[in-house]
């Protein structure tokens, strides 16, 4: 016996909104557990304690070890799990959905399957990225264009900034010490925040799957939500870190840990997301946290309540 201690299943009405949330805790060498509904990292020493619903990702590093206990808080409480190598990020887990509606991931489905619909969500992401500029008229290759034109310049902006040179964007998978330090930062830097928009993404119900830029990969939204923040973020921390001479991976995590709670980029997420999905009316857009209703799909009225007999609704030939 392991002598952890659990507790009945937190509803989901009394856990912490995902955009009040800690961004992310990095966990290495300690063993992942749950007493009641907190998570507990032990070592040799000493545990603590982290109520589950107070974070959206943790990332757990080499030498960790994690109970059955500690998957299912983190499940219950809808928290990403993110396993990460000795240098690189790999995601490979996720929590269960804070969302219980499927409305933000019918209408996903609905503005991503119809291709002047998934065009004009793609022109809203860039226009995001242009802030004064008119793209409403410009194809996909010239957004692809105005956008690698943008980010070009922010890598020698940052370059200039830091002194530090830049010749271009290198990674190759499995590889990670093959690049040189401002690309490791970068890699780091950016496996992270896919860990906390996944993170988000997933709690307010939608499909990691279902890009509007990217595509047939299944995390494409989580990469066009992620492409919203990097210029502001992730370049910049990489070539502070570069400029440190720090390891780059871990003062890549740190830096953008200390970044993502001055900006609070949760709440960012879950706004930009919801204008995403909802323009007209983002307002009443449905929130993470709605009533656990079952209804039945109607071709006339969209839907009506399920649980009940609709018998009498209409005549039955026997």
């Amino acid at each position: 016996m392991s002598g952890t201690v659990s507790a009945d299943p937190v509803e989901v009405q009394e856990l912490g909104r995902v955009s009040d949330r800690i961004s992310f805790l990095y966990a290495e060498r300690v063993s992942v557990s749950r007493q009641d509904n907190s998570l507990t990292f032990s070592t040799e020493k000493d545990t603590i304690r982290v109520p589950s619903a107070t974070v959206a990702c943790v990332v757990l590093g080499p030498g960790t070890v994690v109970s059955h206990q500690g998957i299912s808080v983190m499940a219950e409480a809808g928290v990403s799990a993110v396993w990460t190598g000795e240098e690189g990020v790999r995601f490979y887990a996720a929590g269960s959905s804070l969302a219980r509606t499927s409305r933000f991931i019918q209408r996903q489905a609905e503005l991503v399957t119809t291709r002047t619909k998934r065009l004009s969500v793609a022109r809203a992401m860039y226009a995001a990225r242009f802030p004064g500029e008119n793209v409403s008229r410009l194809t996909m290759q010239q957004l692809r264009g105005r956008e690698g034109a943008r980010v070009r310049a922010a890598y020698r902006r940052q370059s200039d900034v830091w002194g530090v040179p830049w010749e271009r964007r290198e990674y190759v998978p499995g590889q990670f010490s093959a690049s040189d330090p401002v690309n490791q930062a970068l890699s780091a830097a950016n496996s992270a925040l896919y860990g906390v928009v996944h993170a988000a993404v997933a709690a307010l119900g939608c499909s990691p799957a279902l890009g509007f830029v990217h595509n047939g990969h299944h995390r494409a939204f989580v990469y066009d939500v992620a492409d919203l923040y990097k210029a502001e973020l992730t370049i910049p921390v990489a070539f502070e870190v570069a400029a440190s001479g720090k390891s780059p991976a871990g003062a890549a995590r740190r830096l953008l840990r200390d970044r993502l709670h001055g900006s609070r980029l949760l709440p960012t997420i879950c706004r930009d997301v919801r204008l995403l999905l909802f323009p007209e009316s983002v307002d009443d857009a449905p929130g993470e946290l709605e009533g656990d209703v079952v209804y039945l799909w109607d071709e006339v009225t969209g839907q009506v309540r399920g649980g009940v007999n609709h018998a009498d609704e209409v005549a039955v030939p026997w």
